[in-house]
């Protein structure tokens, strides 16, 4: 499926080439970048795009090497994927692939450097203090006030993330973060209602903004569970209405370009209670499962999952001869 406001760009699937659906790697996100590949993989076949699977950064950068491929959709998730390793090196080997570049990769899995850079630019993001090993947690937690979110700088999918509510969850909180390499991220917990505030997310096509998505799980939280296995959470398309809806797109498209991303990708949000935004994070590889966001935003807009997964392959033709 197709419609005015994405026209496809790439009309014959063989002007693709070759495609490698790269998927799994070693990061603790490989069982979710698995789910979305197969998701991936299918929908680009049954398009009729000449896609293989590939695992892991080593054996697509063997494939590529050979001369396998024309082209690359990254669906690697984490680490390896989405902090820049990958991209730089099929950069250097001229082969196209989907998705943010090196410095967009790398600024938005760091979520310390996001922060400081939208900060710099006057975007909104949450009060946070960094943590490397050996910080005192409990002078920083009076810093920053409770109730407040620890989780590792380095992570996605809601992976070593602890709500913590008083003193007295601190510690184990903390405990379940150092898992994780790198150091620890503390920051405000923004909490809105059912009416005003919550969770949202934002996905990026290209240019275009698609429209807000606000998450209601069942629990108290947005945790992994949640977001992945729960079938009740549930997603409300669009989130918002009128001036609110187009502040929130705005922010996001704005969050997604200060950090040098490209392609696609999607921007998480809280909205407090008194309707005011703060960036959370981007998300340079998003996930392509049946429980993901960017498919539901998409889907709202007209637009399947076959479609999706050709447009966000068409982002790859864009990025032939540029340096992003």
């Amino acid at each position: 499926m197709s419609n005015n406001r994405f026209p496809r760009l790439v009309t014959d699937a063989a002007d693709f080439g070759r495609v490698a659906v790269v998927m799994g790697g070693q990061s603790t996100e490989r069982e979710v970048s698995l789910d979305s590949g197969r998701g991936v993989l299918g929908a680009l076949r049954d398009s009729g795009v000449d896609a293989h699977p590939i695992d892991g950064i080593p054996a697509l950068l063997d494939a590529v090497r050979a001369g396998h491929f024309a082209r690359v959709f990254n669906i690697l998730h984490g680490a390896g994927g989405e902090n820049g390793e990958l991209q730089g090196a099929l950069q250097s080997l001229g082969v196209p692939y989907t998705g943010s570049g090196v410095l967009g990769s790398a600024l938005s899995l760091d979520k310390v450097r996001a922060k400081h850079v939208w900060l710099s630019l006057g975007l909104p993001t949450p009060k946070f203090k960094v943590l490397p090993r050996g910080a005192d947690i409990h002078i920083a937690a009076r810093e920053i006030g409770f109730p407040l979110i620890v989780k590792p700088a380095l992570e996605g999918s809601s992976v070593g993330i602890t709500w913590v509510f008083d003193e007295s969850g601190l510690d184990a909180a903390v405990e379940l973060a150092r898992r994780y390499p790198g150091d620890l991220l503390m920051e405000t917990l923004i909490e809105g209602d059912a009416n005003e505030g919550g969770e949202f997310t934002v996905a990026v096509l290209g240019r275009e903004v698609l429209p807000t998505i606000k998450i209601v799980p069942k629990t108290a939280r947005y945790d992994f569970d949640a977001k992945y296995i729960a079938e009740d959470t549930q997603y409300i398309v669009p989130g918002l209405s009128g001036a609110a809806e187009d502040e929130m797109r705005a922010l996001a498209l704005s969050a997604f370009d200060a950090v040098g991303c490209f392609g696609w990708g999607r921007v998480d949000i809280m909205r407090d209670r008194h309707g005011r935004n703060w960036l959370l994070e981007v998300n340079t590889t998003p996930g392509m499962t049946s429980h993901s966001l960017v498919p539901k935003a998409a889907a709202a807009e007209g637009m399947d999952y076959p479609a999706l997964c050709w447009r966000i392959l068409e982002t790859s033709m864009q990025r032939e001869g540029a340096k992003a």
